[in-house]
């Protein structure tokens, strides 16, 4: 009988997955690439909400009373919310998944504070992959070399997705400008050489002076197409789209085919169909 229990007793260990809480939805998705089977993922910002004024639900507020790892990213919920998490399970191990990547300054606020939207980069999501597998495995000894081979795939998944954006880009100008309502995609912008405008003004949509000077702007940099984003209004977007005659492309970095998403910005921004 003693025998029978120690058997079962190891057996549930053996197959317990890594309760893990992630930030918003690209990260479930890296986490999931790398842990696969071993780990229960569960997301915090859910689709359509805001990473800047998101609220965990009490549901999610008990998950993570049983988790073990929580991957932050640098997102705005998070000065808020990672104390009160800490409070709620002194046992779990908050692990920034964004460490050791340069991030860049949002200037569009009264105060510069640095960009968290490292992920709209594949190369700094190489970097976020590392941190993820270095996390697993100091929790997960025992699943090493399972999580060592899900890392190994998953860099060479990334190189792709950047071979076939470069491939997309590469009878686009250099410096070409894409205009955006909110400032997300300063990295890939900076990753491929081209420039983002922001319709948004101090992190709210521009008021008629400030729109005619954007307007005046995009004309110049001769804007093809603008991007929003499902979180945030498109009202200023769709005047500017009028003005300027060009479409209005609704796309979220937030959105959860990571790597379809950023390809299909880049179609579009090469004015080639998704």
């Amino acid at each position: 009988m003693r025998k029978l229990l120690l058997i079962l007793l190891f057996t549930a260990v053996t197959f317990a997955k890594v309760n893990v809480i992630v930030s918003i939805v690209p990260q479930k998705l890296f986490v999931n690439k790398i842990g696969g089977d071993k780990v229960d993922i569960t997301l915090m910002v859910e689709n359509g909400a805001s990473p800047h004024t998101y609220t965990p639900k009490p549901s999610q507020m008990k998950k993570l009373s049983k988790a073990k790892l929580y991957f932050s990213i640098g997102v705005e919920f998070e000065k808020i919310w990672l104390s009160k998490f800490i409070n709620q399970n002194r046992d779990m191990i908050i692990v920034d998944s964004s460490l050791d990547i340069n991030k860049t300054t949002l200037h569009h606020h009264n105060e510069d504070e640095l960009d968290p939207h490292v992920w709209v980069d594949p190369l700094n999501v190489k970097v976020i992959a590392q941190n993820i597998y270095e996390a697993l495995v100091k929790i997960d000894k025992t699943n090493k070399s399972y999580y060592r081979k899900n890392l190994e795939k998953f860099l060479k998944e990334i190189d792709e997705v950047d071979k076939n954006i470069k491939s997309i880009l590469k009878n686009t100008p250099k410096g070409t400008t894409f205009m955006v309502f909110h400032p997300a995609w300063g990295y890939f912008a900076k990753r491929y050489g081209l420039k983002q405008l922001s319709v948004e003004v101090e992190g709210k949509s521009p008021k008629m002076k400030a729109l005619v000077k954007i307007i005046e702007k995009a004309k110049r940099e001769k804007v093809q197409a603008i991007f929003t984003q499902p979180e945030f209004s498109d009202k200023a977007s769709q005047v500017i789209s009028k003005e300027l005659h060009i479409k209005v492309v609704k796309t979220s970095p937030l959105a959860k085919n990571w790597s379809e998403n950023l390809q299909n910005l880049a179609k579009a921004i090469a004015h080639k169909e998704p």
